[in-house]
């Protein structure tokens, strides 16, 4: 809701006060969304800077994640939902007493990737290793099913009085 209150001489900061007054009122009455929790935004920057690259094999599949300062019991590998691929891990500044950090360039804080493996990825042979600050997740491919065989159905010879039920 917008009101225009400057024609009436009012100053710009209770215009800007009544205005925010009103914009609450707004929202609580309304069905907006409720904006995203913290949680959520922590996660959704942490895939978006964690780096990844995939890789399919004739028997396989590779996830390539950089994760690095982080040693392997740091990092956290799992599928959930049956079939999402998940790996996170955080990596924390060291606190050191007295120090002080001139320049801090180095990227701190949670590392987060989640990938949805395909049908035929076997999520019982799922495999990990870090090294180097490179996590390489291999996930194993479900061999292709068999083809089915075509079924024969015999023909008989029978008399008009025989009915061939369906």
């Amino acid at each position: 809701m917008d009101i225009d209150l400057r024609g009436f001489g009012m100053d710009p900061a209770i215009m800007a006060a009544l205005q925010s007054m009103f914009d609450v009122a707004d929202d609580v009455d309304s069905d907006k969304p409720h904006p995203p929790s913290r949680a959520y935004v922590r996660d959704a920057k942490a895939m978006r800077n964690t780096p990844a690259d995939i890789i399919e094999y004739p028997d396989s599949y590779q996830f390539i994640v950089d994760m690095p300062g982080l040693k392997p019991e740091q990092i956290k590998v799992h599928v959930e939902d049956s079939n999402v691929l998940v790996v996170s891990g955080e990596r924390r500044r060291e606190k050191e007493e007295g120090v002080k950090y001139v320049r801090m360039e180095r990227r701190v804080g949670k590392l987060l990737k989640k990938f949805i493996l395909p049908e035929n990825a076997n999520v019982d042979a799922v495999s990990a290793v870090n090294q180097d600050g490179v996590l390489k997740v291999k996930v194993e491919k479900l061999p292709p099913p068999e083809p089915k065989k075509p079924r024969t159905v015999e023909v008989k010879v029978g008399s008009p009085t025989d009915e061939c039920r369906m």
